[in-house]
């Protein structure tokens, strides 16, 4: 992954003694907003992101994009920065992955793993205003040094609508009132694609696409630039990317170390697609806060803990949710496409690109762009077991066999009140699971998945082995459990939708469960209340629901 190409000299840092936490970070920006003298926030960002600009290449994309807006930051003054300060800087402002494990990445309060790179190039591009770059025909773009001219910028924009006079927005339901609508079905950044145009639907790799005009910096140096790159592989990996891979860490209170549990892995690892979402719901909220901006360190204590500006729907919990809002698919296919027409013509010889037509790039975009929105955005955020401390399963795991054909819905019952934190879902996950091993005598906890009402599903035995969910039908279907006890009230909105649309959908396309799946509650198979009247009144109404 690049990082923004600003040529001052670098930070040397120290090995950081500081844990890899979010919380870390925003320590870390809150003394960098103290010490920069700036007046502006968004030169911590550049201080810290142009701390690692000693390591590695740097993306010409990001140099580009970001560059014309870099302040040398020469008040900054390394020795006045504390050693642990300094080491953070260094530690986690580039995300790269080797031997297993995935550097860059911080723990965040909601129990997700956020790379940092993305997630400030975002913040710093949403400083700058939605810079919208057109791509003109007559231009042709090559690095600074090589004395020629780049493709047209055009001026700073409140929003990508702005450089199409045919954008639409359209309502969103129950999206957060502080995420912008304005990406919504705009069809294309170029103003001769209308809005729904069959022209740009990314579900159809085959049919022809505008060719875009213009690109948004915010999109590409978080999101589309990786998205494309990532798919230049060749059409054999476009139904195998590997997109959103997970892994674990060393220890929850003082994370050090985190490990992919594929080390095989797309770079477009799920810490890395979060960091990029964060980037891009954050950057286009400050691109359209007026002055004076919020300092940066207390917007991310505010995203990563009860909600921006008192809002709880945003916040990293609802990235996924947020981020579909925010950018539908066909504009993210015209920006990951414009993306690489920028990189081809910054960077001609590269080796994916060299040779390329258009539409092959076009069809990298379409590829690339349905897999994210299919199996990343459109699912839900599953923490793994290692995510909230499971302990190890006492015994042999049965496997399923694969694809199921049932989805049987539960409550828990207790604990009965909903658990809305990561720390408070995770200690009821682990309470579970001690009373499923130890008193019940089973080897593991009994779900197949738990859903909480923080935004997240959390794995039980997962979508590969057995459960002890529903007595006599265990191998049939999966068991999920919502937190709490529905008698009388519902799950949150977050909750149903997880359980009603989005793990059914993943798991049908993935071909664990069958298209044709029915789903019960338990009291259809065994005598018992759960998952509660009211739950179970709501059920009946589900399309899937089998009377």
């Amino acid at each position: 992954m690049g990082v923004l190409g600003c040529w001052v000299n670098a930070i040397p840092p120290p090995t950081a003694t500081l844990p890899l936490l979010m919380d870390s970070v925003i320590q870390a920006l809150a003394e960098l907003e103290q010490k920069v003298p700036a007046t502006e926030a968004g030169h911590s960002v550049a201080a810290w992101l142009l701390s690692a600009q000693g390591s590695g290449t740097h993306s010409p994309l990001h140099h580009f994009l970001l560059e014309g807006k870099c302040l040398n930051i020469t008040e900054l003054d390394p020795p006045s920065l504390s050693p642990e300060l300094r080491g953070l800087m260094g530690e986690v402002a580039r995300h790269s992955m080797q031997d297993g494990k995935e550097y860059g990445v911080v723990l965040a309060p909601d129990g997700s793993t956020v790379a940092v790179e993305p997630l400030l190039a975002g913040l710093w591009a949403g400083l700058q205003g939605h810079r919208i770059v057109n791509l003109s025909l007559e231009s042709t773009a090559t690095p600074p040094d090589a004395g020629v001219t780049f493709p047209d910028l055009g001026d700073t924009s409140p929003g990508l609508s702005n450089a199409s006079p045919d954008v639409t927005s359209v309502d969103v339901g129950a999206v957060s009132p502080n995420v912008s609508t304005k990406y919504l079905d705009v069809g294309a950044t170029s103003p001769e694609v209308r809005p729904g145009s069959p022209e740009v639907q990314a579900s159809s790799p085959d049919t022809k696409a505008k060719l875009p005009t213009a690109v948004d910096s915010l999109l590409v140096v978080t999101l589309a630039g990786d998205l494309g790159l990532n798919f230049l592989q060749g059409p054999q990996t476009w139904n195998h990317s590997g997109l959103g891979a997970e892994g674990c860490w060393d220890q929850l209170s003082v994370p050090r170390t985190f490990m992919l549990m594929d080390p095989e892995a797309s770079p477009l690892t799920t810490a890395f697609l979060n960091g990029a979402l964060d980037g891009v719901l954050l950057g286009d909220y400050l691109s359209r806060t007026p002055e004076p901006r919020p300092a940066l360190s207390h917007l991310l204590s505010q995203y990563y803990g009860a909600g921006v500006a008192g809002d709880p729907g945003f916040r990293s919990n609802f990235r996924r949710h947020n981020g579909a809002a925010l950018t539908s698919a066909p504009t993210l296919t015209q920006q990951v496409w414009g993306a690489l027409i920028l990189l081809q013509r910054l960077e001609p010889a590269h080796p994916h690109l060299q040779g390329m037509s258009q539409e092959e790039l076009a069809q990298v975009a379409t590829h690339a762009t349905k897999e994210f929105t299919e199996a990343f955005l459109g699912c839900p955020a599953i923490h793994p077991r290692c995510r909230w401390g499971a302990a190890p399963y006492q015994g042999l795991p049965t496997p399923l066999k694969l694809p199921l054909g049932f989805l049987y819905v539960h409550h828990t019952y207790l604990p009965a009140p909903p658990c809305t934190s990561f720390e408070r879902c995770a200690a009821d996950m682990r309470s579970m699971q001690r009373f499923h091993q130890q008193t019940r005598g089973w080897a593991d906890i009994g779900y197949s998945f738990v859903v909480g009402s923080d935004g997240y599903v959390y794995e039980g035995r997962g979508w590969h082995w057995v459960g002890a969910h529903t007595l006599g039908h265990n191998s049939r279907g999966f068991g999920v459990a919502f937190i709490g006890n529905y008698t009388a009230v519902l799950p949150s909105e977050a909750a149903l939708r997880a359980v009603r649309d989005e793990l059914p959908r993943c798991a049908i396309r993935a071909g664990l469960l069958r298209p044709d799946y029915a789903l019960l509650g338990h009291r259809q198979l065994v005598r018992t209340e759960c998952p509660g009247d009211l739950l179970f009144n709501l059920l009946r109404t589900w399309p899937r629901f089998d009377k």
